[in-house]
């Protein structure tokens, strides 16, 4: 079951990573790129349309997260301080924190996107976004890293 949530959680995780990529990429890009360039491409797709979408499976990934989690501190975890891989588990303490401050982001970053674009909160959008796109990379990697380091449930 365990490993079932893992692989959930990760696909999750996944999805929420290009949207929330693929928002920062075009809020951090200008209003007017040069027509059919990469970063053209992605002012195409409006970015208010990932907000939903983002709020809802990082809440998802949150919540898959905190399940798998139970298993990973009862099964995995004894291990990697048996085998003195604290660096692993700081960054994984550190993931939990940075999880939190997203999962507290949330309902800002939601009001931010609901309102017209442009105006005052477009510094504001892309901040919120940037913050949460790498607090999402930050997750996704350490999270990758520790399963990987001993593999999940070994």
């Amino acid at each position: 079951m365990a490993t079932i949530l893992l692989i959930l959680h990760g696909l999750v995780a996944v999805a929420l990573l290009g949207a929330t990529m693929h928002q920062t990429l075009a809020t951090w890009t200008s209003m007017r790129p040069r027509p059919g360039s990469f970063f053209g491409r992605f002012r195409t797709v409006p970015s208010a349309a990932f907000a939903d979408a983002i709020v809802l499976l990082f809440v998802t990934s949150a919540l898959l997260g905190a399940v798998v989690y139970l298993y990973f501190r009862v099964d995995v975890r004894p291990q990697l301080e048996r085998g003195g891989h604290w660096q692993a588990l700081g960054f994984l303490d550190m993931k939990e924190h940075f999880v939190a401050i997203g999962l507290g982001l949330l309902p800002a970053y939601w009001v931010c996107w609901q309102q017209p674009q442009g105006g005052e909160l477009t510094r504001t959008r892309t901040a919120l976004t940037t913050i949460l796109t790498g607090i999402v990379w930050w997750s996704f990697l350490v999270g990758h890293v520790v399963n990987n380091i001993m593999g999940f449930g070994a």
